[in-house]
């Protein structure tokens, strides 16, 4: 598996924001002979609670000629990951990182807004340059 751009980047901003990285890759089988990668895995005691709280983040640097195309790979993955995760791992909660100048730009399309709303996508908003993570959005 070939590893995004900004995996370490977003590594270390889950592990400064207090999450303990449990997968690197997290690997899901989904059929007889057909595995699935998402990129991390984490956990998080919630104090209050002391109980675990789970998640999965797929990772998305937008480096590319095309924002466009990388989201709809990004958006592609997202949704059959969702769907694994239902079926195997029902109580991690999925997210989508993307960096922060991203974010600020070509998220705030009102295309792609409404596909955001519509799929329900939660996002990481990263900084990879100062490995921190900026916004979680539910």
């Amino acid at each position: 598996m070939a590893r995004d751009v900004f995996h370490q980047q977003v590594k270390t901003a889950l592990i400064k924001d207090g999450w303990k990285i449990t997968h690197d890759p997290f690997t899901l089988k989904i059929a007889e002979a057909v595995k699935i990668q998402i990129d991390l895995g984490a956990e998080s005691t919630i104090a209050a609670e002391r109980e675990q709280e789970a998640i999965a983040v797929e990772i998305k640097s937008f480096v590319s000629d095309s924002e466009v195309h990388t989201f709809h790979t990004a958006l592609g993955q997202y949704l059959n990951y969702c769907q694994a995760l239902e079926e195997q791992e029902p109580n991690r909660i999925l997210y989508l990182a993307v960096p922060n100048d991203t974010y600020q730009d070509f998220f705030q399309l009102a295309f792609v807004q409404r596909t955001i709303k519509r799929y329900q996508i939660k996002l990481i908003v990263y900084d990879p340059v100062q490995e921190v993570i900026q916004q979680w959005i539910n």
